[in-house]
């Protein structure tokens, strides 16, 4: 069991946690949720002990042991990957390494074999034996090969470096798992394998992340973040965001019985645990959401931007985009080769490709940013496109605009009063409308770079990863957006969930040509026909 108590953190005059009383027990998976800034990772770094609390303290149980998700991607350069991930287990690496002193004495003594004696039977106890085959296991599972296990860490690459230091997190089975953001810079089938191995993980884990189907997938309960506390709700993200929306709609129906709303969340309840029978936590899910107690569920004071993409300059006409055989490589590598297809009026398309270089830069040849190196694309006359880049720097780098000036430069309607409204309905309100352009936050700057794409109403869509920075809230803003706005749209995304619920057309472009397929997200992952494409497409690279 893991437990806080009475705990507080103030910087100053800022409070960010005030006497927090809260549990977390076994078998249970939390996904710690709150706006930005509400102190989700200083949360975990309390609880790991690498920040200390202002009052209160955290208790572990007796023998229990802590793994967490190192963000400090520096810190093992000068180790070897495989010892990387055992360095994860501390007493067992201890315990190996003061066996290994003691077998390396020149001078090895009667009293030194006694000592080796007893390190090798907890050693034996802590299943050390097969440490390295673990190791190695897990490492294979996130996709670092074998070929790079005896390597140091400084020789792989960021991407490689993450999961390397998340085989450590969970390595050795720990009592109590932290981890914040793990799913940052892996592909999707190593996602669905941490899905998996966490949703049958029996331990107590605490995640952080902005990956709504992650939550959904691994979480049996919530720990949301709001105004200083910390409230713990049972099921996943998405009957957690429901629940509040409807409690939120309740508080404001006046006139509503009391029996009828009490009524309306029972089968709300309902409907959701007969949803959780699918889900790998089937069992315990459905129990918890069986025993929750009306009383419990309360509406959340959480805010969401109104992302709202459907007032268009003018309706687009049939002709919307042709690709003709679209060829592209950057710095000698070949991106994509012979790209054709057509879109049609009203298409929501997920663009995919292993190389995200492929994608920004497709998205830069229809924008006119850079050139194909040969083929060619055509917009239908209609089209007027609006373009959301995945580094949006030079928006913002060096520019000393105030927000409500930065937007009037893309707004037709000039009057401040109507820009402040803007801003106020995109969460920018009172002196935040004064901040200067180069200081924004990272989530600041993609809400400042949504609330441009909306000023020049497109008709045509064309997304780079638009969650980033992006808090659960602004991500669910911008999904729901997504899928009320009228026209089409061509968009790149980890999300999970944004793809699916989003895109009725999948195009993969690879540099030995496409797939395209008019199917869901998920029709198109678990479509065999598909797998055996990509793997010819893919392995024609080899």
């Amino acid at each position: 069991m893991l437990s806080v108590q009475n705990l507080s953190l103030r910087y100053g005059k800022r409070v960010l946690f005030e006497d927090v009383n809260i549990r977390f027990t076994e078998g249970n998976c939390y996904g710690i949720i709150g706006a930005n800034g509400a102190g989700k990772s200083t949360f975990l770094k309390i609880l790991s002990g690498e920040i200390e609390p202002s009052t209160g303290k955290v208790e572990i149980s007796k023998g229990q042991r802590m793994s967490v998700l190192k963000q400090n991607h520096y810190e093992f350069d000068n180790i070897s990957v495989l010892e990387t991930v055992m360095r994860g287990n501390t007493k067992l690496f201890e315990v190996m390494a003061a066996k290994d002193a003691l077998y390396a004495k020149e001078d090895f003594s009667e009293e030194d074999g006694i000592k080796a004696g007893e390190l090798e039977g907890i050693f034996a106890e802590m299943d050390g034996w097969n440490a390295e085959s673990d190791a190695a296991t897990l490492l294979s599972n996130l996709g670092i090969k074998e070929e790079f296990h005896g390597k140091l860490l400084k020789e792989l690459d960021g991407n490689q470096k993450v999961r390397v230091l998340l085989a450590q997190a969970l390595f050795g089975n720990p009592d109590i798992l932290l981890l914040d953001e793990p799913t940052n810079d892996l592909d999707l089938e190593t996602i669905s394998w941490l899905e998996n191995f966490l949703a049958d993980y029996e331990k107590i884990v605490l995640v952080v992340s902005h990956d709504r189907h992650f939550l959904d997938t691994v979480c049996t309960a919530v720990a949301d973040i709001d105004f200083g506390k910390i409230s713990i709700f049972t099921g996943n993200y998405t009957f957690w965001y429901e629940t509040s929306q409807l409690m939120l709609k309740q508080r404001s129906d006046q006139n509503k019985k009391a029996e009828d709303k009490i009524a309306e969340l029972k089968e709300f309840i309902a409907r959701f645990s007969a949803n959780a029978s699918k889900s790998k936590q089937a069992t315990s899910r459905k129990k918890a959401l069986d025993k929750i107690k009306l009383d419990e569920m309360k509406p959340s004071n959480r805010k969401y931007p109104a992302i709202l993409f459907n007032n268009q300059v003018r309706e687009a006409g049939d002709q919307i985009l042709e690709v003709t055989d679209l060829t592209k490589s950057e710095h000698g590598e070949l991106l994509f080769k012979n790209i054709s297809f057509d879109v049609k009026r009203g298409q929501k398309i997920a663009i995919l490709a292993e190389n995200s270089l492929a994608t920004t830069a497709f998205y830069k040849i229809l924008v006119g940013e850079t050139q194909a190196d040969s083929g060619n694309f055509k917009w239908g006359v209609t089209i007027t496109n609006t373009y959301l880049p995945n580094d949006n720097a030079e928006y913002f780098v060096g520019k000393k605009d105030n927000l409500i000036d930065w937007l009037r430069q893309y707004s037709e309607e000039k009057d401040e009063t109507f820009i402040r409204g803007f801003l106020g309905r995109m969460l920018f309100s009172g002196e935040e409308t004064l901040k200067s352009c180069d200081v924004l936050s990272g989530g600041e700057k993609m809400r400042c770079m949504l609330s441009r794409m909306m000023m020049l109403k497109g008709n045509v869509l064309l997304m780079d990863e638009p969650t980033n920075h992006l808090d659960l809230e602004s991500i669910t803003a911008l999904n729901n957006g997504m899928k009320d706005f009228r026209g089409t749209i061509l968009f790149t995304t980890r999300d999970h969930e944004l793809a699916q619920t989003v895109a009725d057309r999948i195009i993969e472009i690879t540099p030995n040509g496409i797939i395209d397929r008019e199917m869901s997200f998920d029709e198109y992952r678990d479509d065999e026909r598909v797998k055996a494409l990509r793997a010819e497409l893919y392995g024609a690279l080899v």
